[in-house]
């Protein structure tokens, strides 16, 4: 049986990594602007604009739902999507001091 490792690392690290995973594909950055040039709920108005299969499509939202990053509701056969503004920002925050971190070392371990 596999042995998880993710209890070794921070929650922040965790956090940070759950972020960047969300984001990790550019389908789902392309839904995420989408959505926030309409700014408001989208109906089905992503798959027509999107090169991509309306299940890989529907793939692409389940990750970024199941990551906190939109919210949706499934109403018949038409399911409406926004950014859950709320998370998005508390995650950006979360990886903006990871960056920060990272940069504050930058200086003071000089290789390569």
């Amino acid at each position: 049986m596999a042995y998880n490792k993710k209890e070794h690392f921070t929650e922040f690290e965790q956090q940070a990594s759950d972020f960047a995973r969300a984001l990790a594909h550019p389908a789902r950055i392309s839904i995420l602007v989408k959505l926030a040039e309409e700014n408001k709920c989208v109906c089905g108005a992503i798959v027509d604009d999107m090169p991509l299969a309306q299940s890989t499509v529907s793939q692409h939202l389940k990750e970024l739902k199941s990551a906190g990053l939109v919210q949706g509701e499934i109403e018949g056969a038409k399911s409406c999507y926004c950014i859950n503004w709320d998370n998005l920002e508390k995650e950006i925050k979360i990886f903006e001091e990871f960056i920060e971190k990272l940069k504050a070392k930058k200086f003071a371990n000089q290789c390569c």
